[in-house]
């Protein structure tokens, strides 16, 4: 009876090592993927980032055209209003 217990106890010794063995290769692979997965994310703010600087860029640029372009469609109805006066 006891050389069964004692091989019993061993056998869950062993049990418990191989669990712990393989709970450890799993965290490794856990953080081995994390570690991706954070790359990922610093690869995509930084992207993010760009894209709305360059999205202001582009909504500066887009004001500024659509305000000469204003300018320039004033000065021409003022020369219309101007031809049309002479013209009554």
């Amino acid at each position: 009876m006891e050389n069964a217990t004692i091989e019993i106890l061993k056998g869950i010794q062993g049990s418990i090592a191989q669990l712990r063995s393989e709970t450890l290769a799993r965290f490794d692979k856990l953080e081995t993927r994390m570690d991706r997965f954070e790359a990922q994310i610093e690869r995509l703010d930084t992207s993010m980032r760009k894209d709305r600087r360059n999205a202001a860029g582009m909504l500066v640029m887009m004001r500024a055209t659509a305000g000469d372009f204003d300018a320039r469609v004033s000065e021409v109805e003022e020369r219309v209003a101007v031809l049309e006066n002479r013209a009554s």
